[in-house]
């Protein structure tokens, strides 16, 4: 087991990676204030999982309340919190209750933000089952819903006490949800660490075929990059946002397709490669870095262009960017590979020139 610790003060916390974990027991009774637990899992998720979490704590005198939520990102959305808070208000959960998100990123982002609010905050660990919430969304306290008009537009920052990062589980995760967790593997190099981005080109058949050694590296790595920012800034003043490297471009794509049609990987992926792009156009990355993401996305076997949206609507749907300043996009770009900068100060003529290279021509005038 490695275990990375995110240097939040006295709110700081694990970050356990390794294979197992789902049964340790003793990894989770220390951060319960009294012996109740609630886990939030889906439909995928439970059959597989939900007893080999929540069997060692029954063993070990916990009462375990359960919710299994309907699968995916089309529930990310109110009702599926409303039914979380109405389970826990039913089994008089208390303010010294521990909620548990154990699943994908959907039940990791969902489940955060119904710690938020329940009775003003409670305590929550994260259980994360997909390449994609292990890397990513299991890290760093952010916890959202959706909206129709956008992606996590309602949330709160909240922080777990504790994240369990189980290999084991990446064995039954289908391969596009593979390949759509390697995307922000991926992002965290282009942001940060050139030398973890040669790994990656490297390994990354290793990472496909599910070399567990391999995936543990990525995990691990992944994380110390995203934990060292978030303990710089964790409240997205400023470096925090270098993470959103591809989101821009991405939660319009999820949205303008409709959440569930591309995996927030696959059109984080295809937000890179657009992002990339407009660095070229801009003159700050040169043409043979921004060729390099293209590759290593389309190695990975990722999205590297847009699928057939409108232009204007994809400019609509970036409008309500949550980086939005002063009503002006911000976009992380690319100095070089492993150097990202967020930057305000973009031409409208570039972006729209982004777009129309990326998005099918047909579509532009639609």
């Amino acid at each position: 087991m490695q275990t990375v610790r995110v240097a939040l003060g006295e709110r700081a916390y694990p970050v356990h990676i390794g294979a197992g974990l789902l049964g340790r027991a003793d990894l989770v009774l220390p951060q319960l204030a009294r012996k109740q637990i609630a886990v939030v899992t889906d439909t995928n998720v439970a059959p597989l999982y939900l007893e080999r979490f929540t069997g060692p704590l029954r063993d070990a005198g916990v009462d375990v309340v359960s919710v299994v939520l309907p699968e995916g990102e089309a529930h990310k959305r109110w009702d599926s919190v409303e039914r979380v808070l109405d389970t826990l208000l039913e089994r008089r959960c208390g303010r010294d209750t521990t909620l548990a998100a154990l699943g994908g990123g959907v039940v990791g982002d969902l489940t955060g933000f119904a710690a938020s609010v329940y009775q003003r905050g409670v305590p929550y660990i994260q259980v994360p089952t997909t390449l994609l919430a292990q890397v990513d969304s299991s890290v760093g306290g952010k916890t959202a819903i959706n909206h129709p008009r956008g992606k996590n537009m309602i949330g709160a920052f909240h922080q777990p006490a504790l994240v369990l990062a189980d290999m084991d589980t990446l064995a039954s995760l289908p391969m596009r949800e593979l390949r759509g967790g390697l995307a922000e593997v991926i992002k965290h190099g282009f942001i940060r660490d050139a030398d973890f981005v040669g790994w990656l080109e490297a390994y990354v058949d290793d990472l496909l075929a599910r070399d567990r050694d391999a995936l543990a590296h990525a995990v691990a790595r992944s994380v110390e990059i995203k934990s060292a920012i978030v303990a710089r800034d964790e409240r997205e003043q400023g470096e925090r946002a270098l993470l959103n490297f591809g989101h821009t471009f991405g939660h319009a794509l999820e949205t303008g397709l409709g959440y569930g049609e591309w995996l927030h990987g696959e059109a984080v992926a295809a937000g890179m490669a657009m992002a990339a792009e407009l660095s070229r156009r801009l003159g700050i990355l040169s043409g043979a870095d921004c060729e390099r993401v293209r590759a290593l996305l389309a190695r990975a076997g990722l999205p590297v262009d847009a699928p057939a949206l409108p232009a204007q609507r994809l400019l609509e749907l970036m409008s309500v960017d949550k980086k939005a300043k002063d009503g002006r996009l911000r976009f992380i770009l690319l100095e070089r590979i492993g150097a990202a900068v967020l930057r305000a100060d973009v031409p409208q003529a570039a972006i729209e020139e982004t777009l129309a290279a990326a998005v099918p021509q047909r579509t532009l005038s639609t």
